[in-house]
């Protein structure tokens, strides 16, 4: 049986997000994802924003750019 690829859109969204984007897969213990997700819908980010922002702030920190 022939295994199935993607539809024409979702391999270009592949393609786009591949070049565009690098990927990290944090791991954390168990509970803290729904605390971190509660934080960011109180401030207004999805959850990738806030993680973003919060490791820019602490990068800005350490290396002072």
């Amino acid at each position: 049986m022939e295994k199935k690829t993607g539809t024409a859109a979702t391999k270009a969204k592949n393609k786009y997000n591949a070049a565009n984007y690098d990927r990290l897969s944090p791991f954390v213990r168990k509970g803290k994802k729904d605390r971190y997700r509660a934080a960011a819908e109180a401030a207004g980010y999805s959850l990738n924003e806030f993680m973003e922002k919060a490791m820019d702030t602490l990068a800005e920190q350490i290396l002072g750019e």
